[in-house]
């Protein structure tokens, strides 16, 4: 992998700086600007070096199609009170007056395109919008690991145009922390895997069963298990078909000697927004909803913690948006902290609802790492071969 040297002369070289901005807004108010703020330190390095920057980064799906639900004007207007520099907005279309932007750049100054997805070239990694992209600039830097398991312009095609393109620092510390768990890894390492679909996560888990030495099943995911050993569900999220995919899992795990832990007993309510009963794993009725890991389960997992050196965890425990299915999200989250804190625990979090439900938890903690890189961190678990970094090899 191509890696940004840190001795590399860029004064006054445009640099096409690829971020994921992709952050929530809600009414035109960013809900939680970590994303940004995660950049910003970069931005100013940049900036101190007397480059000149072109900042590209999406915002949600707009599908080749300019909407102002869409626009990043409001992370321009947040930038605007970050960074100490000049910084203009751009939200015209890829062309000789957008080159003819980059190139009025003074040493120090910002160009911020608007949403790239707005460019129905973007999401069709389209040749011509490619290096028209690439004309705004003299260097490559994609920061946005988030986005490259995509095959799009900004991400994949642009390097095809200029010859100095490399990987940014957040982009290298994601990398490396998902070879914390696979190639450096401090045994033994325990991945706690939630969701509510298995299918789309069964090729990371069978990837991580050669690596790891526990996985814990939580969430809507585990009633798939307590489903396929013949135990009553009620009316919990099932999905369909999933025994197949089970009995390859329990296969694999024996043959890498890892332990699969599902839940002992759980939380449930006769509906999503009713209390809390926690109930053994043989004592739902079938018009019960399973929301929770219950106290057994939780105090199982915090054992299991204590007994591991590192710990990766993606998928939250239970239905955290109701306060009363919190407690395995945030018990869980606050044992990982503390043994992070206190017991030098490698502990490495990701996707986008593990993250929501720690923000929502409003507890002080802290971890290794916290990734919002969500599918691109998954199919680099999976071994895969991911466009946007293949091309910076």
């Amino acid at each position: 992998m191509k890696f940004f040297p840190k001795n590399l002369d860029i004064e006054d070289k445009r640099i096409i700086l690829r971020v994921d901005f992709n952050v929530p807004i809600e009414n035109e108010k960013i809900s939680d600007p970590s994303r940004i703020l995660s950049v910003i330190p970069f931005v100013e390095k940049l900036i101190k070096k007397n480059a000149k920057i072109v900042l590209v980064s999406h915002l949600g799906r707009p599908e080749g199609k300019k909407d102002n639900k869409f626009s990043l004007m409001p992370i321009f207007e947040f930038l605007k009170k970050k960074i100490g520099t000049k910084i203009f907005f751009y939200a015209d279309n890829i062309d000789e007056k957008a080159k003819s932007k980059s190139l009025n750049l003074k040493q120090g100054e910002i160009l911020f395109l608007e949403n790239i997805r707005f460019f129905p070239g973007e999401n069709e990694n389209d040749d011509k919008f490619s290096k028209q992209l690439s004309e705004l600039g003299d260097i490559y830097i994609n920061d946005a690991f988030s986005c490259s398991h995509r095959k799009q312009a900004s991400i994949h095609k642009i390097t095809h145009f200029l010859k100095d393109c490399y990987a940014g620092p957040l982009l290298k510390k994601e990398i490396d922390t998902i070879n914390l768990i696979l190639k450096e890894k401090k045994s033994p390492v325990t991945c706690i895997i939630g969701g509510s679909k298995i299918s789309s996560k069964i090729n990371v888990i069978l990837s991580l069963i050669k690596n790891v030495e526990n996985i814990v099943i939580v969430g809507a995911m585990a009633n798939n298990f307590l489903a396929y050993r013949g135990f009553e569900v009620g009316k919990s999220l099932v999905e369909e078909k999933s025994s197949d995919i089970i009995y390859k899992i329990y296969s694999e795990a024996e043959k890498n000697n890892c332990n699969i832990v599902i839940p002992e007993d759980y939380k449930i309510s006769k509906s999503f927004e009713g209390k809390a009963e926690n109930r053994e794993k043989n004592e739902i009725n079938s018009d019960e909803i399973i929301l929770d890991a219950g106290s057994k389960t939780i105090k199982l997992i915090k054992n299991i913690i204590d007994q591991s050196k590192t710990v990766f965890w993606n998928g939250p425990i239970g239905y955290f948006e109701n306060k009363n299915f919190s407690e395995g999200t945030n018990s869980i989250a606050k044992k990982i902290s503390d043994n992070t804190v206190n017991n030098s625990l490698i502990s490495i979090l990701g996707g986008g609802d593990t993250i929501a439900a720690i923000n929502k938890s409003k507890l002080n903690l802290s971890f290794t790492h916290l990734s919002t890189a969500g599918g691109a961190f998954l199919e680099y678990l999976e071994g895969k071969d991911l466009p946007g970094l293949s091309v910076l090899k």
